[in-house]
């Protein structure tokens, strides 16, 4: 049998920095594995790290240059991945090289890898932000002001301040059950959080216009068509489709203007999907609430208006790299190896 072999780089671990490791251990289990990780950016490319490459027959480059001729003292590979932090690393050459020796090349299919991670971060946000409890646990931290649940005078008054009861009333609050959600996009994210949501007892309407009818099965969410109806009515709003070229402002200043008054905004994956500063202008006014891991200037200046106000939650756009996410990376690639 022959060997496996990981080369790690240093740029590929400032993205990934659990997903090398537990490649590792995956191939571990199935026989020999040589695993190089570099110290340093010396510059080096893969063959002239590798200075015995005979008898390797598969490969993970993580963040490793490859050239042709590097691949050519490779007498024996069989199969490889070559990954860079968000997709293959591969030039046109060695890609040609590859194809014209038979060598089977494993990439991602999809963004699933985070999938997970990033829709959980999305209910997490979303219950933040309907019962306000980062801003109540950064209040109790210096006043005990927070702990009295009592009105002005003691007098009981119908929609007021009560006993435990201290949600705003002027935004969607209380329970995700019963709540209006409506989702843009239904993909490895957004179809989670739909299912999610849906299991919590929501009524969730999607609009994606890529996908096919299985998906919305799979979120369990209605299929909504077009997207100036599905802002109407949403108590919960939740703009969930990656950022490309197809995308940007995908969600106009109309849509944002035309959202029900009271609604929380939730954005998880990219905020320039949305006029942002429809958005931001909305917020600011108490007319929406929002509850965010991502704004179109990151990091938000801290005398941004935004931060610290009574509704908005704010996170720094760390939804995506659990640990799980980071195992779950190399599972998604070792996964497609051929059986030792």
């Amino acid at each position: 049998m022959g060997k496996s072999l990981i080369v790690v780089h240093p740029r590929f671990e400032l993205s990934w920095s659990f997903a090398a490791d537990h490649f590792h251990h995956l191939w571990q289990a199935q026989g020999e594995v040589q695993f190089h990780r570099l110290d340093n950016d010396n510059g080096q490319n893969l063959g002239q790290i590798i200075k015995d490459p005979i008898g390797i027959f598969r490969l993970a480059a993580l963040g490793v240059p490859v050239t042709k001729d590097c691949l050519e003292k490779f007498t024996d590979l069989k199969e490889a991945t070559f990954q860079g932090s968000y997709s293959r690393d591969t030039s046109e050459q060695v890609d040609q090289y590859l194809q014209e020796h038979n060598i089977q090349t494993y990439s991602h299919p999809s963004e699933g890898f985070w999938g997970q991670t990033v829709s959980e971060y999305g209910l997490a946000l979303t219950l933040c932000g309907l019962r306000r409890i980062p801003q109540l646990h950064r209040q109790i931290l210096t006043s005990l002001e927070p702990w009295d649940y009592s009105p002005p005078g003691g007098v009981g008054r119908p929609g007021a301040r009560a006993g435990q009861f201290g949600d705003n009333p002027n935004f969607t609050s209380g329970t995700i059950a019963g709540k209006r959600v409506r989702i843009v996009g239904v993909g490895n994210i957004a179809s989670r959080y739909a299912s999610f949501v849906s299991m919590l007892g929501a009524d969730v309407a999607a609009y994606d216009p890529y996908a096919n009818e299985p998906c919305f099965h799979r979120a369990g969410a209605r299929k909504e068509w077009h997207l100036d109806q599905l802002v109407k009515d949403a108590e919960i709003f939740v703009p969930m489709v990656p950022l490309r070229e197809s995308t940007h402002g995908i969600v106009t200043a109309d849509h944002i203007n035309a959202l029900p008054r009271g609604c929380l905004v939730v954005l998880v994956t990219r905020a320039k999907i949305c006029d942002v500063d429809a958005i931001r202008q909305r917020v600011l006014a108490d007319e929406i609430s929002l509850a965010a891991d991502v704004w179109d200037v990151e990091p938000l200046p801290l005398d941004d208006p935004l931060l610290g106000r009574h509704n908005v939650v704010h996170t720094p756009h760390n939804a995506g790299r659990t640990i799980d996410a980071n195992k779950t990376w190399a599972e998604k690639l070792a996964d497609q190896f051929r059986p030792v």
